[in-house]
């Protein structure tokens, strides 16, 4: 598999009621698409996979393999608190046709690193889809999965890669010294996706690219093309269109942004509460200023 590109972790919509908005997710997908993202990922932590049951989560996997029909890579977040938990929902996604799944370390417990790498083991067994390790020490009570243990695992064959939402820089760049050519490393900072293409990632999961796909997907081909200076611009542009993600709870800020930009994703689930007034007004100022338009 050629894991790659800017694969946005999409949002799940909701209705006023907060039930599933499957309509609203396809529409969303095409928007993505349109703008020549490199992939789909569903039930992702923007996504809120926490905040959905069983058959739900089937419905949005189920949904999204059937509206993007091949036209990119679908895949989908099977991350949960056991491993016999993830084994589960990861048959599911594999049932429904899935490219492959990305699994986050266990986020209420804090396992050690060779319980790390027996966790991700038995999961990649338990599949023949492609596996990608999540790597997010701020959700997970620090937990972090280390360079040394993501080399170990880049030797299950259908471990194929790592988002690393580390923020660390440093990090990235020892976990892409350290694992083969064929391992993909994504940033999943996005402040820092043209620094870590620099030294070798081979993409991004951007959670703004459900704001500003423009800009991801240009600081992506960008590089791609050699223009350093243009992937640069539109990195600077980004900049703050990710930290202002920092006004809300969870996700909550991106759908505030998209429903300023004209392309509502309805509520997060509470206890997420939508932005007051204040924080509504600095966010279309700084989307405004950023040139990101729906």
């Amino acid at each position: 598999m050629n894991l790659h590109g800017i694969i946005p972790p999409v949002v799940t919509p909701f209705h006023a009621d907060e039930s599933l908005d499957l309509g609203a997710m396809q529409k969303h997908i095409d928007f993505m698409l349109s703008h020549g993202v490199h992939g789909i990922f569903v039930l992702g932590t923007t996504g809120e996979f926490y905040a959905l049951d069983d058959g739900e989560k089937q419905q949005v996997v189920a949904a999204a393999m059937a509206h993007v029909n091949g036209r990119v890579p679908v895949y989908v977040g099977t991350g949960a608190e056991s491993t016999r938990e993830v084994v589960r929902l990861t048959k599911m996604a594999e049932r429904e046709g899935a490219a492959g799944v990305s699994v986050i370390t266990p986020y209420f417990l804090k396992p050690t690193q060779a319980e790390l790498v027996e966790h991700f083991r038995r999961v990649a067994g338990s599949t023949s889809k492609a596996v990608v390790l999540y790597n997010n020490p701020a959700t997970c009570g620090g937990l972090s999965i280390e360079p040394e243990t993501v080399a170990k695992l880049a030797e299950v064959h259908n471990i194929v890669g790592i988002k690393d939402s580390s923020g660390d820089l440093q990090n990235t760049i020892e976990i892409i010294r350290r694992v083969p050519e064929r391992f993909a490393v994504l940033n999943g900072r996005d402040t820092l996706i043209a620094a870590a293409l620099m030294f070798g990632a081979k993409g991004a999961i951007p959670a703004s690219c459900n704001i500003a796909p423009e800009l991801c997907v240009g600081i992506y081909e960008s590089h791609a093309k050699g223009d350093l200076a243009a992937a640069a611009t539109y990195q600077a542009r980004l900049h703050p269109v990710r930290l202002a993600m920092a006004m809300g709870t969870g996700n909550g800020a991106i759908k505030e942004a998209m429903a300023l930009l004209g392309r509502p994703a309805g509520p997060n689930r509470l206890p997420i509460l939508p932005l007051d007034a204040d924080k509504r007004a600095k966010l279309k100022a700084i989307l405004d200023a950023a040139g990101v338009r729906g």
